[in-house]
């Protein structure tokens, strides 16, 4: 059926192929740019745009700027360089001067020209023997379309992503006549009070200026409205899965009786700092709740998260639970298991460790006592989702640094109770932006100071050449009778850089540079018990310098470490090179990291700045999200992602928030989306999220 014969509404929802001028073979070929369904055109968004509301003349033309330049194509040709790279090459002339387009290694751009053809050149020129423009965007024009263009001339012109076979000039066309026919059919989904009271265009107004605004003001308009309703669509999902999860997660209710907390204090050595107290109440005011708690903990490396956990545990063991832990890597896991259990074992209560390494053996016992609620916390790695695993009686689930788990692992772990309380802890500060859409739907405490006595960390960038400066001043601080890490990307060879190959340079530190000194190797391939071994020597200060992969991101704590030196930094991400930072400066002595590289792209030089500059995990943080984006920043464990097609996450964060503040707001007044104003956007959310939501979380 075409889509004159068919209403509006239903048009929106029809197959591209049967629009005009499409088919079957275009709508192959859209549909590698997401566009299935004529509504996807309406939100096929642009990429940028071209100012094409003024043509300069080539003689008016600046080197240096960026210009709209229209003309004949006069001569184009093939040669080659010195260094035998193909460059094709037209001249285009406009009546009062010429210029020339270059395109290297784009010799098949010959067959899509011809001479005397009218063509429109955008980009920046630069001025050689002659003026030039190097890999600008172009169009052919008819010459009988020359002044009558109405959508790709004499305007500000949008500039869509392609795929092979789809030219500019086509999807401009078939999205200007959709916009016009349909964009007045498409339903608000925003509630009309919302709109008012931000001032937010309507959807027709939106959609018709984010492709052909006739100023930049509509356009700007026209993008706030369509980035807050992806916002809002999103954030009102998460409410309503949050709200659903609080209602239907019968938790289990901890008393938390007076004076408990007041001696759980008075057994620490040190006094806790206001933010760990607040994240603490927080916790206690979960615990207490008849639903299942669901809270993130975040906070800088050695701000005391740990000790917030332990009044978890603390809690529900008094009211006859277990807790369990589950952490990435043995190493971490022994660290907690040593911290915690000195804690609580004086106590009377039973603390268990279950790795990957443990023996056969007394991992049976270990599964028996804890099935039979003779363990009351049990500390371990993925062994703990192992199926034989199972709990008498489970209160509390702790996954620490949780980035490092996929969504199914936690989930897993989450079921080997009957509605346990869980607290997920990272020492990766995650942007507000991120907390507020991959974690929507959890409480979040944050704790961003650091504990009393905490010296910040000297940081230092340096480039190879100077690489033997570093290692002097290693021995220096080894002479003082501190300890040092040498840190590596990689624990081999790969044919790029042997400098950054942990075992390489071990071999070239020992022989060459600190023959007189300890040195040790540690990596994630040894065995167990010889990373044991390692780790307890050099706590022992029977190592001087640990040459090391970033096994020791985590899970090492040694207050006579002063020195963190980082080899080939560019290849860590943020997170990394802050965490490995934070594996310094826990004691009373004055601590140093320095950063080895010589970064090859830009991206890498900011990254290396930026970290130079603060020591503040959630500054970098909100950096490495502007650096690298969500994708790159949570990896791809987080299968959780919300898809964010038209917004940006650091760019439009004030938005993303506005959005959160409405939706959450909206959701605490009509829970089900039932009032005849959000009819809309329940639908919408409906069909939107299908799988995740059901009509019946909506009750």
């Amino acid at each position: 059926m075409q889509e004159k014969n068919r209403p509006i509404e239903d048009r929106l929802k029809l197959n591209v192929r049967y629009l005009k001028g499409v088919g079957p073979r275009k709508a192959e070929q859209l549909s590698r740019l997401g566009i299935s369904t004529a509504i996807d055109l309406l939100y096929c968004l642009p990429r940028r745009y071209e100012d094409r509301r003024e043509i300069r003349l080539i003689r008016n033309v600046e080197p240096g700027g960026v210009f709209t330049i229209k003309g004949t194509i006069r001569s184009h040709g093939i040669w080659k360089t010195k260094k035998g790279m193909l460059v094709y090459e037209m001249v285009v002339n406009d009546g009062t001067g010429s210029i020339h387009g270059v395109w290297y290694n784009q010799p098949y751009l010959k067959r899509y020209f011809t001479r005397g053809a009218f063509i429109i050149l955008y980009g920046k020129v630069e001025s050689f023997r002659y003026l030039q423009m190097t890999h600008p965007d172009y169009e052919v024009l008819k010459k009988e379309e020359e002044d009558l263009e109405k959508i790709n001339m004499g305007r500000i012109v949008p500039i869509y992503p392609l795929t092979q076979d789809i030219t500019q000039k086509y999807l401009r066309s078939l999205i200007y006549r959709e916009i016009e026919e349909t964009s007045e059919a498409v339903k608000e989904i925003i509630p009309t009070h919302i709109r008012a009271r931000h001032k937010l265009a309507d959807i027709a107004f939106a959609l018709k200026n984010i492709h052909f605004p006739h100023k930049f003001e509509n356009l700007k308009r026209a993008y706030d409205r369509i980035v807050f309703e992806e916002f809002f669509v999103l954030e009102t999902t998460l409410a309503i899965i949050k709200d659903k999860r609080k209602r239907d997660q019968r938790g289990i209710r901890h008393e938390a009786r007076s004076g408990l907390f007041e001696s759980f204090k008075k057994m620490l050595p040190f006094r806790l700092t206001e933010e760990q107290i607040t994240a603490i109440k927080a916790i206690e005011k979960d615990m207490q709740s008849d639903h299942a708690m669901n809270r993130l903990l975040q906070g800088e490396v050695g701000s005391g998260k740990t000790v917030v956990s332990m009044y978890a545990m603390f809690l529900t063991i008094k009211n006859g639970f277990q807790a369990a832990i589950m952490v990435p890597t043995e190493t971490l896991a022994q660290q907690h298991y040593l911290t915690i259990s000195e804690f609580f074992m004086p106590l009377g209560i039973s603390v268990r460790l279950i790795v990957g390494s443990t023996s056969s053996e007394a991992k049976n016992d270990i599964k028996e006592q804890l099935r039979t609620g003779k363990v009351d916390i049990i500390i371990g790695t993925h062994s703990l989702i192992q199926q034989d695993v199972s709990f008498d009686n489970v209160g509390l689930v702790i996954i620490d640094e949780q980035h490092k788990f996929g969504v199914s692992q936690r989930s897993l772990f989450r079921k080997k109770g009957r509605g346990p309380d869980v607290l997920i802890m990272t020492a990766t500060p995650i942007p507000r932006t991120l907390a507020i859409t991959v974690y929507g739907d959890l409480d979040v405490s944050t704790i961003k100071g650091l504990p009393e006595g905490r010296v910040p960390v000297s940081t230092y960038w340096v480039e190879d050449d100077r690489k033997d400066k570093v290692y002097r001043f290693i021995s220096e601080e080894v002479a003082k009778g501190h300890q040092a890490y040498i840190v590596c990307p990689r624990i081999e060879e790969d044919g790029r850089d042997e400098t950054s190959s942990a075992k390489a340079l071990y071999e070239h530190l020992k022989n060459n540079i600190f023959p007189d000194l300890k040195l040790a190797l540690l990596h994630g391939r040894l065995a167990g018990i010889q990373k044991d071994k390692i780790t307890s020597d050099f706590k022992k200060n029977k190592i001087n310098i640990l040459v090391s992969t970033v096994v020791i991101e985590v899970g090492i704590d040694h207050p006579n470490a002063t020195c963190m030196v980082i080899e080939s930094a560019d290849r860590f991400g943020l997170a990394q090179l802050h965490q490995l930072r934070g594996r310094v400066g826990r004691g009373e002595h004055k601590s140093y990291c320095i950063l080895i590289s010589d970064p090859k792209n830009e991206a890498a030089r900011r990254r290396l700045e930026a970290f130079e500059r603060t020591q503040d995990g959630f500054e970098l943080a909100e950096e490495d999200l502007i650096i690298r984006g969500p994708g790159e920043v949570l990896g791809v464990r987080q299968h959780g992602l919300p898809e964010i097609r038209f917004g940006d996450m650091a760019e439009d964060k004030d938005l993303l928030e506005l959005a959160r503040t409405e939706a959450f707001q909206l959701v605490a007044q009509d829970r089900g989306l039932r009032d005849e104003r959000n009819r809309n956007l329940r639908e919408f959310i409906i069909d939107k999220y299908k799988g995740r939501i059901k009509t019946t979380d909506m009750s």
